[in-house]
């Protein structure tokens, strides 16, 4: 893949992943403690993972610093799933409890909320966005993406991988969502390649292990 390929799938992969919050190292104040015990700690993931604990700032608004989102046709596929979470999930303190997981081959977003998901709405846009195209402006040559289901978790769950197209490269993200009891679950992964990280990941799986190694803990803890 060409430099400017690759920059303009990391521009257009940037605005899809958008939500995922600014990542902080170190100690962080966890939103409510029912969601500290229930979210993946460093401690349950293998040696050499980068864990760091994302902390969202108080009254900033959603995917604050982040792209705006492209357009798309159809209308508002490009961050369909996105506005679906943001319409139905509960905010404040002790609302949601946020880590990414960095391997080699694979950077982990998770998000346990302490409120469902609405997994109706998530299945409903994800088919109506099987296929679609986004665009910078109107005069642009539109990135072809899909959207397929992807198997591997329980049947309550719900599990894509999102490629798009870019002049004859592509490019793909994994997504998953649970309801546990009164708590939803969702989260991302993107490849990145990255040999200074020891433990490696081989996308969709090792995804797919960390979103099930996550749903059990929430299950224990609550």
């Amino acid at each position: 893949m060409s430099g400017r390929v690759r920059g303009a799938v990391a521009a257009a992969a940037a605005v899809l992943l958008a939500g995922c919050g600014s990542t902080v190292s170190g100690t962080a104040t966890w939103p409510g403690a029912t969601l500290e015990r229930a979210a993946l700690a460093a401690g349950d993931f293998p040696p050499g993972v980068q864990y760091d604990r994302i902390v969202e700032q108080r009254g900033q608004p959603d995917n604050f610093g982040s792209p705006p989102s492209m357009r798309s046709r159809p209308e508002g596929c490009a961050n369909a799933l996105t506005n679906v979470i943001a319409d139905s999930a509960e905010r404040g303190p002790g609302s949601a409890a946020k880590y990414a997981a960095a391997y080699n081959g694979a950077r982990i977003v998770m998000t346990v909320l302490s409120s469902p998901l609405d997994m109706d709405k998530l299945e409903a846009a994800a088919t109506r966005c099987a296929e679609f195209e986004t665009y910078f402006d109107t005069r642009s040559k539109g990135i072809a993406i899909t959207t397929t289901e992807l198997p591997g978790l329980s049947d309550d769950a719900l599990a894509y991988q999102q490629t798009m197209q870019l002049m004859g490269s592509a490019s793909s993200v994994y997504m998953a969502f649970q309801n546990v009891g009164r708590y939803g679950v969702f989260g991302i992964a993107f490849p990145t390649p990255d040999p200074r990280i020891d433990a490696k990941a081989s996308l969709p799986q090792t995804f797919l292990d960390v979103f099930a190694k996550q749903s059990v803990k929430i299950r224990r803890a609550t």
